[in-house]
């Protein structure tokens, strides 16, 4: 459940945010969000409501958008010395950590997105893409999965937003 969660915030914090130094375009994606609730269908659905302090932001301008996230269901291990660390102590201390960056293009009421670089090497392959249906009612934004490169999402999850900026 906690890689479908990364998936879902990933997408969400990409879709999320306003022009940097702009007003607020009235029905405009653009600004600052927040993941405040992820809900997985499939055959364990479940609804995760996001508690504060919420660890992610996503920051959507005109043409771009980054993102970042910690995806785990507590503090992350502070590491005393990253050269004598373990793997399994990196990977506690990393591993929940997501961050990506591209561009974006929206046509009716999906947007595409397309990582420029990303701490997942695999978001950043030749074509990578991901592709998000919309809804915008005042400062809630409901994005649900709707394909990749690979082709429709199964048990597309359905992500929502707040804009704090």
């Amino acid at each position: 459940m906690t890689k479908k969660l990364l998936l879902v915030l990933v997408g969400a914090e990409l879709l999320l945010a306003p022009g940097v130094g702009a007003q607020i375009k009235t029905g405009s994606i653009q600004g600052v969000w927040q993941v405040v609730e992820v809900t997985m269908p499939g055959s364990t659905p479940a609804t995760i409501t996001i508690p504060e302090p919420r660890p992610n932001l996503t920051i959507i301008t005109a043409k771009h958008y980054s993102r970042v996230q910690v995806e785990a269901e507590g503090p992350r291990p502070a590491i005393a010395d990253v050269a004598k660390a373990s793997a399994d102590q990196l990977r506690a201390t990393w591993g929940p950590f997501v961050g990506e960056a591209g561009t974006y293009e929206i046509k009716g009421n999906l947007i595409t997105m397309r990582p420029i670089a990303s701490k997942n090497p695999a978001a950043m392959i030749h074509g990578a893409f991901t592709t998000w249906s919309f809804k915008l009612t005042g400062d809630t934004l409901l994005v649900t999965a709707e394909g990749n490169q690979n082709g429709p999402i199964s048990n597309p999850v359905t992500v929502k937003a707040v804009r704090v900026e």
